[in-house]
């Protein structure tokens, strides 16, 4: 077969002309934008899009319909996790594919996943899409869902730290690379635990999380809850760990008292108001004491 060089948009619309590709076109008989589609999302850019002070015209949306014209009911779906995949829609065992095309028919019917935005390229410029990722949205809502009782805080917050890291060498194409493959690791391990069910409400371009339940769960309801538990929160553990988190504020506090300091409206506080102050910041709101606890 010959070697085809599409170095240009004109190139690329002869070739699909030639080949009966369909194309979109305005009413000069030229493609309006150009898009970008795949199984997760369809990105589109160029021409009527590079204005970032224009709305994006309708005709444009090929993967959502408007939220506006969404149903005037919510609909409800859980999804399955195991070990942080997705392995399911509402109790039935999905493939991959499958289960993110029918993600992708729930968020279409219902408006979600629309995202107007001006984005850093990679060569330095910044660039101006519409992108649509309707199955996607929904997943990364359970998929934050299902985390948020699995993952312990410390992983949590790490995992937050490195996911940019991981999106900006996915974008910049470096795939195969160690880093990615470090990062990858890392991602891995955060998920061993990662596993169970999240409900979700979808409604006119919004998803929610409305419930999730894992057999590793974190979350103790004892624990936190208002009322009585078997294992009660006493806010009297507090009191050495505040004393403890003070010291290093109250060692600045008092070093500031001990500098000259320029300027009219200069005023140093006495050190033990200083270490009041960084105490009464450490306390904990504390709505829920309970009387019959106190003593």
């Amino acid at each position: 077969m010959a070697r085809v060089d599409l170095t240009s948009r004109t190139r690329l619309i002869e070739f699909a002309e030639a080949h009966q590709i369909p194309i979109a076109k305005d009413k000069r008989g030229d493609a309006p934008f150009s898009v970008d589609a795949n199984l997760l999302h369809a990105s589109s850019e160029g021409k009527v899009l590079e204005d970032p002070a224009q709305e994006t015209p309708d005709y444009v949306y090929s993967r959502t319909g408007d939220p506006e014209n969404a149903p005037d009911q919510p609909a409800y779906v859980t999804v399955e996790f195991e070990r942080g995949d997705a392995s399911g829609i509402d109790g039935k065992t999905l493939s991959p594919a499958s289960l993110l095309t029918r993600l992708n028919e729930l968020g279409k019917l219902h408006g979600i996943g629309r995202l107007d935005l001006v984005e850093n390229r990679f060569v330095g410029m910044k660039s101006r899409g519409m992108y649509e990722t309707p199955g996607g949205t929904i997943l990364l809502a359970a998929h934050r869902g299902i985390e948020s009782i699995t993952l312990d805080r410390g992983a949590a917050h790490l995992k937050d730290e490195l996911m940019p890291k991981y999106a900006e060498l996915i974008y910049n194409g470096f795939w195969f690379t160690p880093e990615r493959d470090m990062l990858q690791a890392a991602i891995d391990a955060s998920q061993q635990y990662v596993t169970g069910t999240v409900r979700l409400k979808l409604y006119k371009g919004s998803v929610a999380v409305v419930g999730r339940e894992s057999p590793y769960s974190l979350y103790n309801q004892d624990l936190v809850t208002f009322e009585e538990g078997a294992v009660a929160y006493d806010h009297r553990d507090a009191e050495g760990f505040i004393r403890l988190n003070a010291l290093r504020c109250a060692r600045w506090a008092t070093q500031k008292e001990a500098q000259t300091l320029a300027g009219p409206l200069s005023v140093a506080l006495p050190s033990d108001l200083n270490l009041f102050l960084c105490v009464l910041l450490l306390i904990p709101p504390l709505p829920h004491l309970n009387p019959a606890r106190e003593g």
